[in-house]
């Protein structure tokens, strides 16, 4: 690649860091006999007096690392001028351990006061370091000191194994004389092992002094905002079509300084060419020029072909392919086809979100306007935001709808007299991302389409052909099987659409130190992130994706401080979040820049998991493993789906999980993606979508053809029967059956979050932020913590949870905050039942859930009053016995009930809908004891409302222990997997775990034999105190007897 001007500055980092790495061995052979030249003794005397002044710096919680503090004090020991380029020259020596770099002044501040009150103090920031800003000569030029702070410390600040977050600015532990001192000569050796490595690896005819002062001039940090820098002297950003071969970018990221093999497994899949198939039957001359004006397409791809040939024949269809491989193809032809031959024609496109639904329902638009004869054709969108002036123009008008199945449950087929002339004429319904409808939405979308294909043939339509997508799934003519209720389907999983050549990365961040291994390893987050620059700089455009909000806030966040300190601001104005929460207007304007090619990286949750085209994207970087294989296939194909050679990297962070698979990573690619669950036996579902279809149409026993067996039974018990046969929608459901019924699970109450920074600061008015859903508002607003919206922070100041409403004010701060625990308590019990041959029991009631948001600020405790919910749940409590032997063996009895209650719920189909308790590491790995005693019980509880998921667990539950107890025994992965007792959905990341406890519970609780003898004693497992007491009794209510296994 071309370097220009930074040619000699590029060999000279090559020389000093590369050859640092790789002469390690060659190095310690030789360093104590180095001679080293005069001018390293006199750096080492800088550095000494550096070290001890960052390290008296370190044990000062008040003072902050500004490099004018610093450098005061350094020259005040060393009796001369410091220069910014002897900092460089240590930059380059120790680049992974020295943070030398301007930051925004906001990032400094270590209270949490908002700016009006600072500007009425008087002071310039709550810092006391910052006083000592004024101008020297070691200033760079034109640098503009109101907007950021040149900052210098060693990242070895914070200690122990906990990760760092990423942040250039660490918050420093205070430090006893003792530990100074030992930090001090610890960072001592630290340089002068680094010079001996930089002597060994220097070849003959070079000086070192020369390579070290080359290369240090790289790391003289340039102010974002200084007047003599542009992105020139960076490097321009190459056009997408200029860009280097993925290839040839990871070979450059193998050459870079503060690469250390973080590349544990790397995958290349060859590219693919096209395969054409062929139509049974001819498209009409105008179909061929609107796909060709409009799409460019000439010809179909061998999938295409196939399913187009099939939904002609009237076949019911589905078509799991590779992502981005031309799927709306397949039912947007053949609507063009239909309403050529029948103008009355009507065709219904369901997508699960309305992004999704509007991204296609334009590029149908463009079709149909490019099809001579077919530009007068109606297309809309009926959804929950439609307007009601508007549709009853759509339902008269439209011969297209787009929709979701929210609006055909609650809008559309309780109003089918409506729709019946639509309904008649409706030739195809399409349902796009097939994959997204599993567990329990999954199995009310299943009663949904019943439903629907009901009154389609009560209106006389019993030909309606369905299509649906999906992504690579295991059997996916089963899962459209259950979903439509429909025998005989098509499936069609043959890829003929082309893909560029794809490499996947797994990649494991490095030591701090890696001399040093207790200071641990550097963050998922800044690594992350630093790939994703990286990436930038050279031209690749790429997607940070996020398990939640908040780590796609955090990364925004990142990526905005640390592009501000190289002066990259041209790359960061093409950086953007993307995740749910933000204003339709945002999304859809983020949407826009990324698919006009404007945009050089997204930083997103997995809102943009689904097929919404956001243009070409070259690089997909997971930050830490998906929800499961499904989601980091579905993420990995984002990248090169235009057949341009792409990469995926997995970022893995500490917890178990993602370990699992850096030690693994066959299991990314071997492994079959999970099944789909839709549970068509469920009583309860099935009944309350009974009751919609009987106000939609009465019922009788013959719509067992659509409902199953269960509606003979159901209909009797729960629906009101006329004197004609009939059954009728009972009055309890009246007057309006669907809105007791929410197909996304229960509706989740919204909290509003309210900026009060302009009442705070004198003014008027407030704004609101954003509308946050209760089990997001539970653990991200509560008094005294840090809310973060669009990559700003805010102090929540006031929680009301009458009103659901959330006061905050805008304060710039340098720490995060998060929800301490939460309690889970069994309070009264409905139902014991046996459990086979063992005795002890199951037990279904009424249980508590207290969040106690209680978070440290450095060492600040901030106490909140618990927020309690009340719900139905079950649990089993640990027999006395096989706690005693869980803790003879030295095995940690939280880590087996944690892993024990992830074991069952990987074993029960609808888990996706329940929650249990889980063990956080803050807690469990305390030497000192808890007050927090937890009862020994494997307890589980629905996520939001009442939908009837934790009975139908509690009536399955012997099953599911023994099913859970025989995967754990016969998997044979030796710590856990996330197919006996790692869950992705952790939310304590697994960091708490015991697959042998988690067996010896299991077996306990069973009644099954367990070989004492043959159990481990686990020396020190946790090194921690018991925070697990016996389980206490919980009351019955009267009457309860013990139901038979």
């Amino acid at each position: 690649m071309k370097r220009g001007a930074n040619e000699d500055h590029y060999a000279a980092e090559k020389a000093t860091a590369k050859k640092q790495r790789s002469s390690k061995t060659k190095g310690k052979q030789k360093q104590q006999n180095a001679e080293w030249p005069t001018y390293f003794h006199d750096a080492s005397k800088f550095d000494f007096a550096l070290n001890t002044v960052l390290a008296f710096v370190s044990s000062r919680k008040h003072l902050a690392t500004t490099f004018p503090m610093v450098r005061s004090s350094v020259e005040g020991l060393l009796k001369r001028p410091l220069e910014l380029a002897q900092v460089a020259e240590l930059k380059a020596l120790l680049p992974d351990l020295i943070n030398f770099a301007y930051i925004a002044r906001d990032q400094l501040r270590i209270q949490a006061e908002t700016l009006s009150q600072v500007q009425r103090s008087g002071r310039t920031s709550p810092d006391f370091s910052l006083r000592s800003l004024e101008k020297s000569s070691s200033q760079l030029p034109g640098i503009e000191e109101d907007e950021h702070v040149l900052v210098l410390e060693f990242a070895d600040n914070t200690r122990g194994k906990k990760q760092r977050t990423g942040s250039l600015l660490s918050l420093p532990p205070a430090m006893s004389a003792a530990q100074s001192k030992k930090l001090i000569e610890s960072r001592d050796e630290r340089f002068k092992m680094a010079v001996n490595e930089l002597l060994s690896a220097t070849l003959d005819g070079e000086d070192p002094v020369e390579l070290l002062k080359a290369a240090a001039r790289d790391h003289i940090p340039a102010n974002p905002k200084a007047r003599s820098h542009s992105p020139k002297a960076e490097g321009e950003v190459p056009s997408p079509n200029d860009r280097p071969s993925v290839n040839e970018v990871i070979q450059e990221i193998q050459e870079q300084h503060w690469y250390a093999n973080q590349i544990t497994d790397r995958r290349t899949f060859s590219a693919r060419t096209a395969r054409e198939g062929f139509l049974s039957r001819p498209l009409s001359a105008s179909i061929q020029q609107a796909l060709r004006d409009s799409r460019k397409i000439t010809s179909f791809y061998t999938h295409q072909a196939a399913a187009i040939n099939s939904i002609c024949n009237k076949k019911h269809v589905i078509v799991s392919t590779s992502t981005a491989s031309g799927k709306s193809v397949i039912y947007q032809v053949p609507v063009l086809r239909f309403l050529e031959e029948d103008p009355r024609a009507t065709a219904m496109f369901v997508y699960p979100t309305k992004a999704l639904a509007q991204d296609q329902r334009t590029a149908l638009e463009q079709l149909l306007w490019s099809c001579p004869g077919l530009r007068h054709i109606n297309v809309a969108t009926y959804d929950g935001d439609t307007p009601q002036e508007r549709r009853t123009a759509i339902r008269d008008g439209a011969s297209v709808i787009f929709t979701n199945f929210d609006t055909i449950h609650a809008s559309i087929l309780p109003h089918e007299e409506l729709w019946r002339n639509f309904l008649h004429n409706l030739r195809i319904l399409a349902v796009d991302e097939l994959h997204y409808y599993s567990d329990l939405m999954g199995s009310h979308v299943a009663q949904v389409i019943r439903r629907f294909r009901r009154v389609c043939a009560a209106v006389g339509n019993r030909e309606v052909v369905f299509v649906s997508c999906s992504a690579t799934i295991t059997k996916p003519a089963k899962h459209m099987q259950r979903l439509f209720g429909v025998e005989e389907v098509e499936e069609i999983t043959d890829d003929g659409a082309p893909s560029g050549c794809k490499d996947y990365l797994v990649w494991e961040p490095p030591y701090v130190d890696e001399h040093a291994p207790k200071l641990g390893r550097r963050s998922a987050m800044s690594e992350a992130t630093r790939l994703m620059r990286f990436l930038m700089k050279r031209g690749i455009r790429v997607m940070l994706f996020c398990k939640i909000r908040k780590a796609c806030e955090l990364a925004m966040k990142t990526l905005r401080t640390e592009l501000s300190a190289e002066g990259r601001l041209d790359i960061l104005a093409k950086v953007m979040p993307y995740r749910g929460g933000y204003s339709q207007e945002d999304r859809r304007r983020i949407e826009h820049e990324a698919f006009s090619g404007n945009l050089l990286g997204i930083v997103a949750t997995n809102a943009l998991e689904l097929g919404i085209d956001i243009g070409v994207l070259d690089a997909v970087i997971m930050l830490g493993f998906p929800f499961g294989l499904a989601s980091f296939r579905q993420q990995a194909g984002r990248a090169g789906r235009r057949a341009r050679d792409s990469m995926a990297v997995l970022v893995a962070d500490m917890s178990p999980l993602d370990q699992h698979y850096v030690k693994y990573p066959d299991a990314l690619y071997n492994n079959p993606i999970e099944d789909l669950v839709v549970h068509l036996d469920s009583k309860e579902i099935v009944e309350a979508h009974l009751q919609c279809a009987a106000y939609e149409l009465p019922v009788s026993k013959d719509d067992t053809l659509f409902f199953g067996p269960l509606l003979s039974e159901i209909c009797d018990k729960k629906l009101v029967k006329d004197e004609d046969g009939w059954y009728h929608t009972h009055p309890k459901y009246l007057p309006y059956p669907q809105k007791h019924v929410a197909i996304r699970g229960a509706e989740e109450a919204k909290y509003v979050v309210v900026d009060i920074t302009k009442i705070q600061e004198g003014g008027q008015g407030t704004k609101i932020l954003e509308e946050l859903e209760l089990s997001r508002a539970l653990f991200e607003v509560y008094e005294g913590g840090v809310f973060m919206h669009q990559g700003l922070t805010f102090i929540v100041k006031e929680v009301s949870h009458d009103t659901r409403m959330a006061k905050v004010v805008r304060a710039d701060v340098n720490w995060i905050t998060s929800p301490r625990y939460e309690d889970v308590d069994a309070k009264q019990t409905y139902r014991i039942k046996e459990i086979p041959n063992s005795p002890h029991r199951l037990f279904f009631g009424r249980k508590r859930v207290a969040f106690r948001n209680k978070c440290i600020l450095d060492v600040v405790d901030v106490d909140t009053p618990p927020w309690e919910r009340q719900g139905t749940g079950l649990w089993l409590d640990v027999p006395q016995n096989t706690l005693g032997l869980l803790r003879s063996k030295g095995i940690s009895p939280a880590a087996a009930i944690h892993s024990a209650c992830h074991a069952w719920m990987n074993g029960f189909a609808l888990a996706a809908d329940l929650r249990t308790e889980c063990k956080a590491a803050e807690k469990e790995l305390k030497a000192a004891e808890s007050r927090r005693k937890r009862p020994a019980r494997l307890i589980f509880y629905e996520s939001l409302g009442n939908s009837g998921v934790t009975a139908q667990a509690f009536d399955h539950a012997s099953e599911i222990l023994k099913k859970a107890q025989h995967t754990v025994e016969s998997c044979p992965c030796e710590e856990g997997c996330a197919n006996c007792i790692l869950s992705p959905a952790c939310r304590e990341h697994n960091t708490i775990s015991s697959k042998i406890g988690a067996l010896v519970v299991l077996r306990g609780l069973l009644n099954l034999e367990i070989d004492v003898d043959g159990i481990p004693t686990q020396i020190n497992e946790f090194d921690a105190a018991d925070t697990i007491v016996e389980a206490d009794f919980v009351r019955p209510i009267d009457g309860v007897e013990v139901e038979a296994a």
